[in-house]
């Protein structure tokens, strides 16, 4: 077994290990936003690292194209899914709110719903009938 072998055997180990941290992530961390950060992070690095193996061993155009098409599509997705998945959490409420150091979004929607209780000046004008 040469040194080249063993670097590629190191990487699949690696991105044996980020994958596993990931999968005790999601069931060891106490909320959504944590358990998608856990999910997401050390699982597209995972994937980098094994997609690299991968191109090392096996170095002809196809797999290279491959692999780049995969991480892309990865890197494209993947916090767009986290995003969207805790957005539906928080507003489920099945976010621990007193975990959340600063609180963006529940400050967003309060004043979103206060901008749609209030009425437009131009409703308040119709109301009352035309001004002369």
């Amino acid at each position: 077994m040469t040194g080249y072998e063993v670097g590629v055997g190191g990487l699949i180990l690696l991105s044996a290990f980020l994958s596993m941290a990931a999968g005790i992530g999601i069931l060891r961390f106490p909320d959504v936003p944590t358990r998608l950060h856990a999910a997401t992070k050390p699982q597209v690095l995972g994937l980098a690292v094994v997609l690299l193996a991968i191109v090392l061993r096996v170095p002809t155009w196809g797999v290279v194209s491959t692999a780049v098409l995969i991480m892309t599509f990865q890197l494209l997705t993947q916090p767009m899914t986290a995003h969207m998945l805790g957005r539906a959490a928080y507003r489920s409420d099945h976010v621990r709110r007193d975990l959340l150091i600063e609180d963006d979004l529940g400050r967003d929607i309060d004043e979103h719903e206060h901008e749609l209780e209030r009425p437009h000046e131009s409703d308040e004008a119709r109301e009352d009938g035309p001004t002369r």
